[in-house]
């Protein structure tokens, strides 16, 4: 126990929203169930009136599993509440589908995942709404895209896959001033090192299937907020639309949290550690980290966080036949379309994750054809920076 009773993040991510039966078990239970029983006719009636905080209805609704993950990991990151989703696309999704209508105005960067610029720009603009995407790190361009109509700005807090900043503080203050709600998708900042809720955003997303799973099993998201956003709009539609996590993804989350720290803190360590390493090399264009002294941005990501998340980018000189020539050469990094999981991954965006995007967008972002996307997981940082080495060599 800290100061007052009151114990620290780490603490929380091990204890945090417990529920036990009546069994007093130790590791948190899992409630494979669908549904749940009433005593009586009345009690069914009134439970779907007014549930209670600990009274659930459908799995759909909620679960004592799913309750407990929410309550922790939202809690951690200082939010009120939390809503448990099927994926991270699904968070974006759903948050994004239930608080905006038909005449809203939103303000994004224009660095976004691939899926979530879809969301954006085909599936809601079809319903109506009118979308702004703006260079995220510019603050002027906030300042001049936001409207008195503007109803939600949405941004990366740092882009994927090429690792832009955004002055999250001045977006959240410059949006609040027009009252519009700020939502943060924090995949590459990583829970660990998040710093949506300090700045002053209004709601999180939180793509779980990265460093909270972190081993490459289970897809799932979190919405964070307040109460009032979290446990109204956004539990009705994600409720009546079926996007809410399985009780057994939850429960593996959970336990998944209790080293969440220990993973995300050496993952990053050594995502530092390599970016240092191959800064300069022959064979690279550039390296990027965000707490790294050559990142554009590096003064204002210290600023926001004590480490720059889990991923580095490089850019291998000679496009892309030379960047697959690197990719094909790796020997313990694996290939693949992922990030943040215990395993050592490169991605190279122009031609998967954003593969979609226009050749003069992907200009535009960065996402060059020798852009590689260097996921860092828990193997030991010398023998990745040896394959990394050899790899280049080879090629």
């Amino acid at each position: 126990m800290s100061e007052k009773g009151k114990t620290s993040r780490r603490t929380q991510l091990v204890h945090g929203g417990s529920r036990r039966s009546q069994w007093n078990e130790v590791s948190e239970a899992v409630f494979l169930t669908q549904g749940f029983v009433y005593d009586t006719a009345e009690a069914a009636e009134a439970r779907f009136i007014k549930a209670g905080e600990d009274e659930f209805i459908y799995a759909r609704y909620g679960n004592p599993t799913m309750r407990m993950f929410e309550d922790r990991l939202s809690g951690y990151l200082g939010f009120e509440d939390g809503f448990a989703c099927a994926s991270g696309m699904a968070a974006v999704n759903g948050a994004l589908m239930s608080l905006l209508k038909a005449g809203d105005h939103v303000v994004a960067s224009r660095a976004l995942f691939g899926s979530c610029l879809y969301v954006l720009e085909d599936v809601l603009r079809r319903f109506g709404v009118e979308i702004t995407l703006v260079d995220g790190t510019d603050n002027a361009a906030w300042d001049a895209a936001l409207r008195d109509d503007t109803r939600l700005v949405f941004l990366e807090s740092i882009s994927n896959p090429t690792l832009e900043v955004i002055d999250l503080k001045h977006v959240c203050e410059a949006a609040h001033k027009v009252g519009a709600l700020v939502l943060v998708d924090d995949a590459m900042a990583t829970p660990v090192f998040s710093y949506a809720k300090d700045c002053g955003a209004d709601l999180c997303i939180i793509s779980t299937t990265k460093h909270v799973d972190g081993q490459g099993r289970m897809l799932g998201g979190l919405i964070c907020g307040p109460k009032e956003i979290i446990r109204g709009p956004v539990e009705a539609y994600m409720k009546h639309t079926g996007g809410a996590m399985n009780p057994f993804t939850a429960w593996t989350h959970l336990k998944a949290l209790e080293t969440l720290e220990l993973r995300v803190r050496a993952q990053a360590a050594g995502a530092l550690t390599l970016a240092e390493a191959l800064s300069g090399h022959p064979k690279l264009n550039a390296v990027r980290y965000p707490t790294h002294a050559a990142h554009p941005q590096c003064d204002l990501a210290k600023r926001q966080a004590e480490a720059g998340g889990t991923v580095l980018t490089f850019d291998v000189k000679g496009g892309k036949e030379a960047c697959f020539r690197v990719l094909n050469a790796l020997e313990t990094i694996l290939i693949s379309n992922n990030f943040a999981d215990a395993k050592s991954i490169a991605t190279h965006p122009a031609t998967t994750t954003h593969q979609r995007l226009p050749q003069e967008q992907k200009d535009t972002l960065g996402i060059t054809p020798g852009l590689v996307r260097l996921s860092v997981g828990l193997e030991d940082v010398q023998d990745l920076l040896s394959d990394i080495l050899q790899a280049l060599d080879a090629a």
